[in-house]
């Protein structure tokens, strides 16, 4: 008896698995943003469906990634052990599931919410899927920049299924997520180099070498803090928001500094195992969180 429901729990956790929980808590969390910033009212009910439709796109387009990723995540140590190259999820049924999840996360969202925030709920996911997925991840080391896109499109859905409309603030936020995503996963290919190596997938540490890779985190951080601010500059925000942001920005500066000052060797390799890389990639999560989270608090506040 304990034996089958051990073996229930693992299959359960390895859909779970699929949906790429902790991408999508980031994804979740900023949508949130954007729902509550947003002018006017939304039924408490609808705000839920609207989230949880965010939450289960983002898992829809985690499961289509790890089908068709299925190759490289087997022999990239990093991800061997996912669901599907460890062979405990059969491709096609992880294909399935993540398409049905994505239809029914548009189509409810439409039928519940409105239809702004469904065709860009849409529009993120072919984003995810086709553009990044399919088409650049393989091909071109600019597939993390163009890629992209396709996670800053929730604070943009949070407020058209408040507004059903699309207006500046959501497109500044766009913007603020767009231009965090090349450091922050660049800093976490300078550690997972090999990996990325092993597998084919032309990262920009693979292309370029870490050293243009270390310039190009530092070139991206330094545009993203005046952009941060631009919230406080166009007036949606108070002085409490542009201080956290000008207080959140230089922790970021800072550690992207010191990935650039890391010691190397004539390749541009790290000589430090790369401590400064995975403390930048671990505080540009906490910076979009904090960020995000200041300009929800500012909005109440003030």
């Amino acid at each position: 008896m304990s034996e089958a429901v051990t073996t229930q729990t693992a299959e359960l956790s390895d859909w779970i698995a699929l949906l790429k929980p902790r991408v999508m808590t980031l994804v979740v969390f900023t949508g949130v943003i954007g729902l509550l910033i947003a002018p006017g009212h939304l039924n408490p009910v609808l705000a839920i469906t609207a989230v949880l439709c965010i939450a289960v796109a983002a898992g829809a387009c985690g499961a289509i990634n790890m089908w068709y990723d299925r190759d490289i995540d087997a022999v990239m140590r990093r991800t061997r052990n996912r669901p599907i190259p460890a062979g405990r999820i059969d491709p096609g049924a992880a294909l399935g599931f993540g398409v049905t999840l994505a239809a029914g996360s548009v189509i409810l969202m439409g039928l519940a919410v409105n239809l702004a925030a469904a065709s860009v709920l849409a529009l993120s996911i072919a984003f995810y899927v086709f553009v990044y997925t399919i088409w650049l991840k393989r091909r071109t080391p600019q597939n993390i920049v163009i890629g992209g896109a396709a996670g800053a499109f929730p604070p943009v859905i949070g407020w058209a299924a408040v507004t059903g409309s699309v207006d500046l603030l959501p497109l500044v936020l766009f913007a603020i997520v767009f231009f965090w995503t090349p450091p922050h996963f660049w800093s976490l290919a300078l550690f997972a180099n090999a990996d990325y190596q092993r597998a084919g997938v032309p990262m920009l540490p693979v292309v370029a070498g870490a050293r243009e890779t270390r310039r190009q985190i530092v070139i991206y951080t330094l545009l993203l803090v005046p952009l941060s601010l631009v919230p406080w500059i166009i007036g949606f925000s108070g002085l409490a928001y542009g201080l956290a942001a000008l207080v959140l920005g230089g922790g970021f500066v800072a550690s992207v500094w010191r990935v650039a000052a890391d010691r190397q060797d004539a390749s541009g390799i790290s000589l430090t195992n790369d401590a400064p890389a995975r403390a930048a990639f671990k505080y540009s999560i906490l910076y979009l969180f904090g960020l995000f989270a200041a300009i929800a608090v500012d909005r109440f506040a003030g």
